[in-house]
């Protein structure tokens, strides 16, 4: 049956809206959806803790088997060390150098002794000279980096014979001076020199020899060889001790000058006792003395052409002739002059 027109008009009006009706429910759909849905909530961020800083040490090290005068080429010593505060598992680095050459580098684990972290090292030098020894601790997250104050080896020669040169004989030299005894020309194994042994080895009680042997450079490397001095209350004055045959000029309480000497002989000794130079005579007079230095009637320090090891001189203290002036210089009138045995 045909449809009437305002059938026809009101049919195509819902067919325009559908469209419309459609969208909105698509539209409306999430919205509901969305309403039912619950709302997520963000995860908690964990609070973050400060970096712990790693604990600030202190490292320091001595020496072991090592005389005062250094120690003998070949001769093995130790490099002991302590670090504050002992953490466990930490290693520092031991190296050695000569001049600025790194010639040895040693890793140690730090041992516990209470809280205090400790290491020893063993090390041996052959050739002679200084070797400088630094330590240090790299950096951990537990401890600093830490770096301990330097130390100095002095490596002594073995030996050394008159008529040598060079760094034996530099060495020889230097550790004999600083402890009073006058050597020659620097890097040479002169007369002076050779006295300066022999003055060495009666101090030290070994034979009255003029070589640097092993044993010499042995005991300076031990500290030995000082002279003694027996009456420090006497201010600047000279000693002669009989026994071991030597002279010494003595001022501050200590030996600045040291000679060998040739003292009395057995049939005519020298007077022991304390005395005082009362009369001075400079040249050769006709005995063959020599810058004569008289402490007592006819006795004095005068330079001699003989000075043997022992003793053989009529009662005076015989000094090698080219030692003569100088101590003859030193001396003054009135200066005091101890003997004795």
């Amino acid at each position: 049956m045909p449809l009437r027109s305002g059938s026809r008009r009101s049919m195509h009006v819902m067919r325009r809206k559908a469209p419309a009706l459609v969208v909105l429910a698509a539209l409306a759909l999430p919205v509901a959806a969305g309403a039912q849905a619950p709302v997520p909530v963000p995860a908690p961020v964990p609070e973050q803790q400060p970096a712990e800083t790693p604990a600030k040490g202190r490292l320091k090290l001595r020496l072991e088997r090592v005389g005062g005068g250094g120690v003998l080429a070949g001769t093995r010593w130790v490099v002991r060390g302590t670090l504050r505060p002992y953490v466990a598992g930490q290693r520092v680095s031991v190296r050695f150098y000569r001049r600025d050459r790194k010639i040895a580098v040693r890793r140690v684990t730090i041992g516990k002794d209470g809280s205090v972290g400790r290491f020893a090292v063993g090390f041996r030098a052959k050739t002679p000279g200084a070797i400088t020894v630094r330590a240090s601790h790299r950096a951990t997250a537990e401890l600093a980096t830490v770096v301990a104050p330097r130390v100095r080896v002095e490596v002594l020669p073995l030996r050394a014979t008159p008529g040598a040169t060079g760094l034996a004989v530099r060495t020889l030299q230097r550790r004999l001076g600083r402890l009073g005894y006058v050597v020659g020309r620097r890097g040479v194994y002169d007369d002076r020199t050779a006295r300066a042994v022999v003055a060495f080895r009666k101090v030290t009680g070994m034979a009255r020899t003029n070589a640097a042997s092993e044993e010499v450079f042995a005991r300076l490397a031990r500290g030995q060889g000082r002279f003694r001095v027996r009456f420090p209350s006497h201010g600047r004055h000279v000693e002669a001790d009989i026994s071991r045959q030597v002279l010494a000029l003595i001022e501050g309480g200590k030996a600045v000058r040291i000679y060998p000497t040739s003292t009395g002989a057995p049939a005519t000794p020298t007077i022991l006792g304390t005395f005082r130079v009362y009369m001075k005579d400079y040249g050769t007079n006709a005995k063959g003395m020599v810058h004569s230095s008289y402490f007592i009637r006819g006795y004095a320090i005068h330079g001699y052409y003989d000075v043997p090891i022992y003793n053989a001189s009529h009662g005076c203290l015989r000094v090698p002739i080219p030692e003569a002036d100088s101590i003859f210089n030193w001396i003054r009138y009135g200066t005091i002059v101890d003997t004795y045995r």
